[in-house]
């Protein structure tokens, strides 16, 4: 399992996992299905700031996290221009930026461990179709850790165009899809080793 858990005495790491996983969906939903302005998807992003001071983390922790999903930003943010116009462009991607750097704060704050055995609880219903909840909140959380890691890749892309002088814009994404793809089979060979996939 990949960890990005970083240890801390403050209130969101001294929270069980349980509740700071619905908390996390109840957000995820809230800023889908909710009609946002400008004002209040903005506002939402400066909340979930917030929440990195509760847990512990400066402007530099919040700020490489925003960072590294820029790529991501750019191509939602594009893709809205387009297709909604920039009111509904900037709505869009603040609330998608919101989502995935709560769902960073999240891991920055709870073991895997923890996460993994919340969501085997909640999950425990699965049992009656016939889905192991072990299996199933291990993939949910992987993918949850997974999220950061991408961005990393899509940072160390643009690091490597930058030292060679090439600017490749979107076709980085090529790249990008090629790290991504190799290190699903680095983890999926790990997991296999350890008699879990």
């Amino acid at each position: 399992m990949i960890s990005l858990y970083r240890p801390g005495g403050s209130l969101l790491h001294r929270m069980s996992a349980g509740p700071k996983i619905l908390g996390l969906a109840g957000v995820a939903v809230l800023l889908s299905v909710w009609p946002h302005t400008g004002v209040t998807a903005a506002g939402a992003l400066v909340a979930v700031i917030g929440l990195f001071a509760l847990g512990g983390f400066g402007p530099r922790v919040w700020a490489a996290q925003l960072w590294s999903l820029r790529w991501i930003i750019l191509f939602v943010a594009a893709m809205q221009l387009i297709f909604a116009g920039p009111a509904e462009a900037f709505v869009t991607t603040v609330r998608i930026v919101a989502v995935v750097m709560l769902a960073g704060l999240l891991t920055l704050t709870t073991r895997s461990s923890d996460l993994i055995d919340a969501l085997e609880r909640g999950l425990r219903p699965l049992r009656i179709a016939g889905i192991d909840p072990w299996r199933a909140a291990f993939v949910v959380s992987l993918t949850i850790a997974l999220v950061p890691v991408i961005a990393d890749f899509a940072r160390r892309i643009r690091e490597a165009q930058r030292a060679r002088g090439v600017r490749l814009g979107f076709r980085a994404v090529v790249p990008l899809l090629v790290m991504s793809l190799r290190h699903a089979d680095d983890v999926a060979d790990a997991l296999s080793a350890r008699g879990i996939a």
